[in-house]
């Protein structure tokens, strides 16, 4: 019996970033044959939907989608991959590109247990920027309890002090290196993804919406970390001026999206983030009073418009159709009050709440720092395929504004386009 089934072609595939995008397009192109190069400039893979309580459409927690990825990558000898590496430079064309790699030391090597050992040791805090400092974590730390790999790393802030040589003195498997110094690698590959994600929106950019003035006001990512069990409060959210149990909550939607002074486009997300965020919030506080401020909800597909529909039914989250124009805190309660015109009765509405949170908009990581290599890129800086002329690609959110699933099937796609790649050298 003839095996008509074809041996894959030479050549290797370069996936930049290691979210969950990232994650698919090696595991995607890999598991049929090809080596791939995965490569991540933070010290952990998992990228965004690491830092989520809950993602949609099941309202899974990270490990459900992450764990076995992760085990996959582990289990597979076709992937590499690099934490603390950026690409400097590409040069070549679709079936022959070379790379060049930075990777920065992270200062602790294989033999380590994750015992934490050097984090007791160490006496500096840093600002812990997997929670968007909400918290602060040592300088010798595992940057989250599902990171991969599960290694300790030790901050550039603290090499050259004491609490350096404190944590290298507390180890016992002799897994710190001080001494670690940044490096260079290069890469021949055929083909390359770029899945650099996404940054949330700089909210302190919106002056009129009081983000970085007045501590009650967060951003929807911030109260994803809230919410989370290894989160800056251990899963509660709380009004960070006091950590008092909010009793009433508005969400402004579009902050910073559909603006020409800001994002002009809409984030595809921020809806339903914050419906489901009323979720997180009614679990906690069966009570509280939750106000959205929109210009217009949008719930794509049927799941979505579903799950929609069951938040309506709840007569404490109260729907109101109006731009934000104001906000303003009353400094002896710490409570915000949001000012807004009802879009549909006219009426200026002053509603007061205990704490807010801005619905930010999804810019790609490409936005303010340009790739190093020929891409091109639309006016708000995601990624535009040229699939005529092949090799590089952008895949999920570098490539356009999307959730968890379609970030997912567009990895698969752009997976298949490098290895059509490599099959056509």
């Amino acid at each position: 019996m003839t095996n008509n089934k074809a041996a894959p072609a030479g050549g290797s595939i370069l996936v930049v970033g290691g979210g969950i995008s990232g994650l698919t397009t090696a595991l995607e192109a890999a598991e049929v044959g090809y080596e791939v190069f995965l490569v991540e400039k933070s010290p952990y893979l998992g990228g965004r939907v690491a830092q989520l309580k809950q993602y949609f459409p099941k309202l899974c927690p990270p490990t459900c989608g992450l764990e076995i990825n992760f085990r996959r990558i582990k289990d597979n000898p076709k992937i590499k991959v690099f934490t603390l590496a950026e690409v400097e430079k590409v040069e070549g064309s679709p079936g022959n590109y070379n790379v060049a790699l930075k990777l920065s030391p992270r200062y602790v090597n294989e033999n380590c247990t994750g015992c934490g050992d050097c984090a007791a040791a160490c006496k500096a805090e840093i600002l812990n920027d997997f929670n968007f400092g909400m918290d602060k974590t040592k300088g010798a730390y595992l940057p989250h309890d599902m990171a991969f790999p599960a290694r300790y790393i030790i901050s550039p802030q603290i090499i050259g002090t004491d609490d350096a040589k404190l944590a290298k003195d507390a180890c016992k498997y002799g897994a710190i290196d001080l001494d670690m110094e940044e490096k260079t690698l290069d890469l021949n590959v055929g083909a390359i993804v770029w899945a650099t994600g996404w940054e949330p929106y700089d909210a302190a950019k919106i002056d009129n919406l009081g983000f970085g003035k007045y501590k009650n006001i967060v951003t929807n990512m911030m109260l994803e970390r809230m919410a989370s069990t290894n989160g800056p409060t251990g899963g509660k959210i709380l009004r960070p001026s006091d950590q008092k149990e909010p009793e009433s909550v508005v969400f402004v939607q579009c902050a910073g999206s559909r603006d020409e002074n800001h994002l002009p486009y809409c984030s595809y997300i921020c809806c339903m983030a914050s419906l489901k965020h009323t979720t997180y919030i009614r679990e906690q506080y069966p009570d509280a009073k939750i106000y959205i401020f929109y210009i217009d909800l949008r719930t794509p597909g049927y799941k979505y418009e579903k799950f929609y529909k069951k938040i309506k039914e709840d007569k404490n989250i109260i729907f109101i159709k109006g731009k934000v124009a104001e906000v303003l805190e009353d400094p002896e309660t710490g409570n915000i009050t949001v000012t807004a015109e009802n879009a549909i009765t006219g009426e200026k509405i002053n509603q007061t709440a205990d704490m807010v949170v801005l619905a930010t908009g999804m810019q790609p990581t490409a936005k303010d720092a340009k790739l190093s290599a020929d891409l091109k890129y639309n006016d708000d800086g995601f990624i535009i395929n040229d699939f005529e002329k092949g090799g590089i690609f952008g895949a999920g959110c570098a490539n356009k504004p999307a959730d968890v699933v379609s970030s997912n099937q567009n990895a698969t796609g752009m997976a298949l386009k490098a290895i059509q790649t490599l099959v056509r050298r």
